[in-house]
């Protein structure tokens, strides 16, 4: 019994990218980068968080860049500086606006708090209490008039504006306390903070010598956040940032995407989308219901904070800012239009693939078949209780064999390339061929025997891709097999000498591409081995 013909596999060139996914084409929408430079390494950026009560007031046009002794206000609609503060006698940390745009509070190394008229610049109160440098202060999200604010001296303190101390000292920790935050919603009294002693704490002003709850890590807090819902804290801790869940009591989850220590944390997309910064340079974007990296970017220098400042009244995100250690300040603003269409786009495809109607999704939309996001879904997969599948049964009907392949099957090796040349096939197809012959040992079976006009494809194309990495080994043989069979013809032939000249250029060229690469290469070894 004679063996079954099968289909001639055609050849697998190297995968280019992969294809961007609805979540990253969204987080590339944030273009028209404003790249600010200031004196000193921008440890912190805010905004004013939106009201908890619609009948609070409040005014969004400002989001703050602390860098060294400066604070610099932007304007959220136009991205220009309006006022720079540089009341400051040593470095500012922390500093942020209150809701409504009027007021603004900041700590710094020598451990004084300074609260800001932010239309005059003028200092409205001081407070000196805290003897150590103060790292974080912060507005309560639902009182005007009440801040919290933690320092080096071990202490979380909190504030009433119209006393001359503190209402409240939490003490507890162990070492430095350097991030910390108002709880959201319902538990707005209360307070989480994260410190060098590797401890998450959550506080309850009536008992302020005891935290409510502990979470114990395995090295030093830098940044601490807490989701909308008010049962979820994040916290980072060197290259790792813990999902911990407050009703339970316990870790949910340890991201370990970071190589290097994490330094900022902050909320995007309503609080679905989670951005980190950290000092590998790089910024993520994690989901927030399986915690998994839906996009991300790198920056030239390590980072030390980020910030995504929504506007509107729907909390659109609007601008993507990231400060680095090397005093650059990065904006970049996703533009409006046609740009918040992709959005509602991405939103509906989401949902889809969530509720499994993303065939009825694409066959709407007339998108293209999802060959591996497909497979992923499971859709492809055979489950529990099926027939058994022996192989060589296809499920799926074989595709007809094309003409070439019936002539190369058949020894027809000179027509089977005429037909690929001449119909224009794309250059894999070609390549297939040009690797089937050689493997049948009949290139110069389909190469000899030709005239002027039949020989000048095989020329053209191998001049075209003998410069492509991925082609120059089936080239390079037919070049070599062609000035061997048609060397003596081409003082003979005009057209023949003309194509010669060609690929003698076309080479000439990749050799002194070549042997410039060559010599960078040397002298960068040479470099290299010369540095300590």
């Amino acid at each position: 019994m004679a063996a079954p013909v099968t289909k001639l596999q055609q050849v697998k060139l190297p995968s280019g990218p992969s294809p961007l996914t609805p979540e990253q084409q969204y987080w590339k929408t944030f273009k028209s980068s404003q790249n600010v430079p200031t004196q000193s390494p921008v440890n912190h950026i805010s905004f004013p968080p939106p009201p908890s009560n619609a009948l609070l007031p409040s005014n969004n046009d400002y989001f703050v860049v602390t860098a060294g002794t400066r604070v610099q206000i932007f304007s959220i609609r136009t991205r220009k500086l309006l006022k720079t503060i540089t009341r400051f006698s040593d470095i500012a940390h922390s500093a942020e606006i209150r809701r409504d745009g009027r007021v603004m509070v900041a700590g710094d190394e020598s451990g004084k708090i300074q609260v800001f008229d932010v239309n005059s610049r003028a200092i409205l109160k001081t407070w000196e209490e805290h003897k150590q440098p103060v790292w974080t202060t912060k507005f309560s999200p639902t009182e005007l008039t009440t801040l919290m604010s933690a320092s080096d001296d071990r202490t979380v303190r909190l504030w009433d504006l119209p006393s001359q101390q503190s209402t409240t000292t939490f003490v507890g920790h162990t070492d430095y306390v350097r991030s910390g935050s108002f709880m959201p919603g319902t538990m707005s009294n209360m307070i989480v903070t994260g410190s060098y002693d590797q401890t998450v704490r959550l506080w309850d002003p009536r008992i302020p010598t005891r935290a409510a709850m502990t979470f114990k890590h395995a090295a030093a807090i830098e940044s601490v956040l807490p989701m909308p819902s008010g049962t979820t804290l994040l916290a980072s801790a060197d290259n790792q940032i813990s999902v911990l869940d407050l009703v339970a009591g316990k870790p949910l989850q340890l991201l370990k995407n970071h190589q290097k220590t994490v330094t900022s944390l902050c909320l995007a997309s309503n609080g679905t989308r989670l951005v980190s910064g950290g000092l590998d340079g790089h910024v993520k974007i994690f989901e927030t219901s399986g915690w998994n990296v839906v996009a991300g970017s790198k920056y030239p220098s390590p980072v030390l904070a980020v910030s995504v400042i929504s506007a509107g009244a729907n909390r659109e995100d609007k601008h993507l800012a990231v400060g680095m250690v090397s005093g650059i300040l990065s904006i970049k603003t996703r533009l409006s239009g046609q740009q918040k269409a992709k959005e509602r786009e991405r939103a509906k495809e989401m949902q889809a693939l969530i509720d499994g109607t993303i065939d009825a999704y694409d066959k709407k939309n007339k998108k293209r078949t999802r060959g591996i996001e497909k497979k992923l879904r499971g859709l492809d997969f055979v489950g529990e209780g099926a027939d058994i599948i022996i192989e060589g049964n296809d499920r799926q009907k074989k595709k007809p064999e094309t003409v070439w392949e019936r002539d190369l099957r058949q020894g027809r090796y000179a027509q089977a390339l005429d037909t690929v040349l001449a119909q224009n096939s794309s250059s894999v197809t070609v390549l297939t061929l040009l690797t089937a012959l050689r493997h049948r040992s009949a290139m110069r079976t389909a190469f000899q025997g030709r005239d002027e006009s039949t020989v000048q494809p095989i020329f053209m194309w191998v001049i075209k891709h003998i410069t492509d990495p991925r082609y120059v080994s089936i080239c390079v043989d037919s070049a070599l097999l062609l000035l061997d069979i048609y060397s003596e013809h081409v003082g003979d032939s005009r057209e023949l000498g003309n194509s010669v000249r060609k690929l003698s250029v076309q080479v000439r060229r990749e050799v002194e591409r070549s042997q410039q690469a060559c010599q960078t290469s040397g002298m960068l070894e040479m470099l290299m081995t010369g540095m300590p």
